[in-house]
């Protein structure tokens, strides 16, 4: 009886030897691999333009931009927040640098547009006013001088349209002129062209005294062949007679 439990115990230990043994020539099993990193969010990319990008001040000007992978942008000076794509117009007084600040998961990103401002185009030379022809100006600022009936002294009418002559011509002494004796149709035709000489040479002595170089004036009686107004009246005649003074 003790010699059978001495082999039943050698044989349990013989299988124990054997499970043993055959269990570690088991393959292992490998763990499975630990998942892969997050991918790495991509940086933000930006864009911005002005158009046009050169103004004169007062002008504005269109700033156009677009951007990916960001969740704040910030345009500067002057505007703020914006919407990831869009556009906005911008008067700015002087020349400006804008710069548009994308920020998101990947990082921050900038773009600039620069605008030039100008002053205004200059004015326009003022054009000078054309010039003005002595005969013109003589026409304009001459007058005559007139007469009484068969009198030839210078009455005092006269004597104020010839002293404003006479200012003008002392202004002017480049300028030539002829002073002409007219009368009116009474009397005759020799009388006449004596007094007409009387009224013209009245008219010379008159300006010659107030300034007016003698140099510059010619005397000529046409009496009353050249009358200016040719009806029979006191009031036609009074033109007729008188000191008439012609650009030479």
């Amino acid at each position: 009886m003790q010699q059978r439990k001495r082999k039943l115990a050698l044989l349990a230990g013989i299988l124990g030897v054997v499970i043993l043994a055959a269990s570690c020539h088991k393959k292992k099993v490998a763990p499975p691999p630990p998942p892969p990193p997050p991918a790495a969010a991509s940086a933000p990319t930006v864009n911005l333009t002005a158009e046009p990008s050169t103004i004169q001040k007062g002008e504005s000007v269109t700033l156009s931009w677009t951007s990916e992978n960001a969740t704040d942008l910030d345009l500067e000076p002057g505007i703020g927040k914006v919407q990831p794509n869009g556009s906005t117009s911008v008067s700015p007084e002087e020349s400006t640098t804008y710069t548009l600040t994308a920020k998101g998961p990947g990082g921050t990103s900038n773009a600039e547009a620069r605008v030039t401002v100008t002053g205004p185009p200059p004015a326009p030379a003022a054009s000078a006013p054309p010039a003005v022809s002595e005969e013109t100006l003589f026409e304009q600022n001459i007058k005559d001088a007139f007469f009484d009936f068969n009198k030839s002294n210078i009455r005092p009418d006269a004597q104020q349209t010839l002293t404003d002559d006479a200012n003008f011509l002392r202004a002017h002494p480049s300028i030539n002129f002829v002073i002409e004796g007219h009368c009116d149709d009474r009397g005759s035709e020799e009388y006449n062209l004596g007094l007409g000489d009387r009224r013209a040479t009245a008219a010379k002595n008159f300006l010659v005294n107030l300034g007016v170089s003698a140099s510059s004036i010619t005397t000529i009686s046409y009496g009353k062949d050249r009358p200016f107004c040719t009806e029979n009246n006191e009031a036609c005649w009074q033109k007729n007679r008188r000191a008439h003074l012609v650009l030479k």
